[in-house]
């Protein structure tokens, strides 16, 4: 992998996300879509800067994700401007895999400037755009 040994020079950031799935190629048409809309580069996972996302098929299918349980909530992800936000939701709203969340309150759900939606795997994401 691009980011496979610690970098004292990012100490205290991200390294890696590993998300396991049980539709991979699902899975991997929204993240693959989302990420190169954010700027990562794609090689055996996506990558930006220092850090990386994987998306890996699951052994056991039969626990589906529930973020509302012990364990990972949501990921989010800094947006450049407050157009991709718009542009993201508006592209959220046409793909099948993935809903906006929180549409009555869009865009101001967090208090800010920002697009909550869902992959298809449940996980909340979420792009914060600037002030």
């Amino acid at each position: 992998m691009g980011y496979d040994h610690a970098d004292p020079d990012h100490a205290g950031n991200l390294h890696h996300v590993e998300l396991c799935t049980a539709d991979l190629a699902t899975s991997i048409d929204f993240w693959g879509w989302f990420l190169d809309k954010l700027g990562y580069e794609r090689k055996n996972e996506w990558s930006n800067g220092p850090t990386y996302i994987v998306v890996t098929e699951a052994d056991n299918s039969d626990h589906p994700f529930d973020r509302l349980a012990s364990g990972l909530n949501h990921l989010a992800f800094h947006a450049e401007s407050r157009e991709q936000v718009d542009e993201l939701t508006t592209d959220i709203r046409k793909r099948a895999d993935s809903r906006v969340l929180y549409e009555d309150q869009h865009p101001y759900a967090g208090g800010y400037y920002a697009l909550y939606c869902e992959d298809p795997e449940g996980i909340k994401v979420e792009i914060i755009g600037p002030e």
